[in-house]
């Protein structure tokens, strides 16, 4: 059996001692680096399959470690907690995103989440699930062959969560991916058009395609 290796980019002894902790309690391997250039030549070395990564590092920031980095998972943990942080974090590559201080169990869940994302082609124009399907590039979704009108907050929610069909897709992600897109909403106004979506999708075709996964997100109903 593979075991996943988390490399912990953090410059405070205490925070990464305290997650070095909880990470290896669950089974995963852990490896340290306590800056910007000794996380990179510990990523030619180890190969993590998951980064957690402080910003504000000695000598290389974190910020130049991100653009530095291919192909690997990277959760930022940080004391910035501006939309505008988040989104720019977000376009350097950063896979998500958590605030200092942070709960254990969402730290834990957010990695598991990372650890099943496998990638996907962002050009791929046509997406497909069930009885689902995606016109990336013409907006037009249809189930069951037939036509579906959503708002183009909708249509950006379904065709995230179709992307990542295979996995739980978190709040915090959700709503960063959207402000991507100039889409700005709020976790209480996230439900609603959540909620309007699943609607307008089970008219269609009497089932519920999108699961809220308490405490964590929402994903595509795979039943």
């Amino acid at each position: 059996m593979n075991i996943n290796r988390i490399l912990v980019v953090d410059d405070d002894e205490n925070i990464g001692n305290l997650i070095e902790e909880i990470l290896v309690r669950e089974g995963y391997l852990v490896t340290r680096a306590y800056s910007g250039s000794e996380a990179l030549l510990m990523v030619e070395k180890e190969k993590p399959n998951l980064i957690i990564l402080d910003l504000m590092l000695p000598g290389v920031t974190g910020e130049r470690v991100m653009e530095k980095i291919v192909n690997i998972p990277v959760i930022v943990l940080s004391a910035k907690i501006s939309v505008e942080d988040k989104v720019n974090l977000l376009s350097l590559g950063a896979n998500d995103y958590m605030t200092k201080p942070f709960e254990i169990k969402e730290l834990l869940a957010r990695v598991a989440v990372q650890l099943r994302i496998k990638p996907t082609k962002m050009e791929q124009n046509n997406l497909y699930f069930q009885d689902i399907s995606i016109d990336c590039e013409g907006k037009i979704v249809k189930v069951k062959e037939s036509e579906i009108h959503l708002t183009k907050t909708e249509f950006s929610i379904l065709e995230i969560l179709m992307r990542n069909s295979k996995i739980v897709v978190t709040k915090s992600k959700l709503l960063d991916l959207l402000s991507l897109e100039n889409i700005e909403i709020y976790d209480n106004s996230l439900k609603v058009h959540i909620s309007h979506l699943r609607t307008k999708l089970k008219e269609k075709s009497n089932h519920d395609y999108i699961e809220a996964v308490w405490g964590v997100g929402f994903k595509l109903n795979n039943k």
